[in-house]
């Protein structure tokens, strides 16, 4: 049997993630930073960006547990078969 490729994350699609993360992060912080409005405004829509971001690493966290636990599940499901398929012998006779 062969087994599922894995997909693995290069180096340039981390780096890509993180400099898109940081970018986007710094245009909001510049955008609130000159925003022609009142401090308590300013200080609310950070305080929303923020809270908008931790949720995002929430659920991003969520998404990639379900995954690893269905993922997982399939593991010890083939791995219980190729114990099954390693221990029948269609050549065997039962002895009853």
């Amino acid at each position: 049997m062969t087994k599922p490729v894995q997909p693995t994350m290069t180096a340039a699609y981390y780096a890509q993630c993180v400099i898109s993360f940081a970018v986007a992060i710094g245009s909001v912080a510049i955008g609130l930073i000159f925003l022609p409005v009142n401090p308590w405004v300013r200080a609310f829509l950070a305080v929303a960006v923020l809270y908008t971001v931790t949720s995002a690493f929430g659920l991003a966290k969520c998404v990639r547990d379900r995954q690893e636990s269905s993922n997982m599940s399939s593991r010890v499901d083939q791995a219980r078969l190729d114990k099954l398929l390693a221990e029948h012998d269609p050549y065997k006779v039962d002895s009853n």
